[in-house]
């Protein structure tokens, strides 16, 4: 409830951020990557769809079924208008990723989630769920904050290990003004419920992109740093698929 408040806030603030192609922070995007192939005629179902523009990215490559669910019902409001006034019509529901509210099962070619899937509040249950609404031999990819992001700070000129990386208890912290509660996971924590749920990992995407690598960078106080980026990932990516 928290967070759904939150995010029905600051939804404004975030259309149209971290959306495909892009996957992430200071990571390569599909374009490089290449993960989704050919999207021409497939079914596709957005897990934390926000303002709609990663299924307008699909929708403009040919997509047949534009599916969404977000828990602000803001977000909804927006990716519907969005996508309705970019000529495509989808099927969005307002609903935590962790309740199936009406999305049909054993029917997507492909299910995803850009940078939200960290915000489930019960891993294994939701990707039960994805596995469920998933064809044989569909596919999952999603991306999130990498689990080293949580234990390093920048401290003056140094990168320093500030946390845990054993540490998963919840955290709560502020965006936008608002209050917001999401759990630090370790690359294990995704995997295994992965296992759990049917799935076969096909790539784990653990890169920063090229253009950060060979250029300079000053150290500068930032939770996002192309510092930090040079010297480990700061975002993830997994491709799975439904056995």
């Amino acid at each position: 409830k928290q967070n759904k408040k939150a995010w029905d806030a600051i939804a404004d603030d975030w259309f149209g951020t971290t959306a495909l192609p892009t996957y992430g922070v200071l990571i390569p995007t599909e374009n490089k990557l290449k993960l989704f192939g050919d999207v021409k005629g497939k079914k596709l179902l957005d897990i934390g769809c926000g303002s709609g523009h990663s299924l307008k990215y699909h929708g403009d490559n040919g997509a047949s079924e534009l599916w969404g669910l977000d828990i602000s019902t803001k977000q909804i409001e927006n990716a519907d208008k969005f996508l309705q006034e970019n000529g495509h019509t989808p099927k969005l529901f307002n609903s935590p990723m962790e309740i199936n509210p009406g999305i049909p099962t054993d029917y997507f070619d492909i299910v995803y989630s850009i940078y939200a899937i960290g915000w489930t509040v019960d891993i294994e249950r939701t990707f039960k769920l994805v596995s469920s609404y998933l064809k044989k031999d569909g596919i999952f990819i999603f991306s999130w904050d990498h689990p080293f992001m949580h234990c390093v700070d920048i401290e003056e000129d140094k990168l320093i290990f500030s946390g845990s990386y054993f540490e998963t208890e919840p955290f709560n912290f502020k965006k936008g003004g608002m209050n917001l509660s999401a759990y630090n996971r370790r690359l294990s924590d995704y995997i295994n419920p992965l296992a759990q749920a049917g799935f076969a990992i096909e790539a784990l995407i653990e890169e920063t992109d090229r253009d950060t690598l060979e250029r300079e960078g000053e150290f500068r106080s930032s939770y996002y740093s192309p510092i930090k980026a040079r010297k480990f990932p700061l975002s993830f990516v997994i491709k799975a698929r439904k056995l």
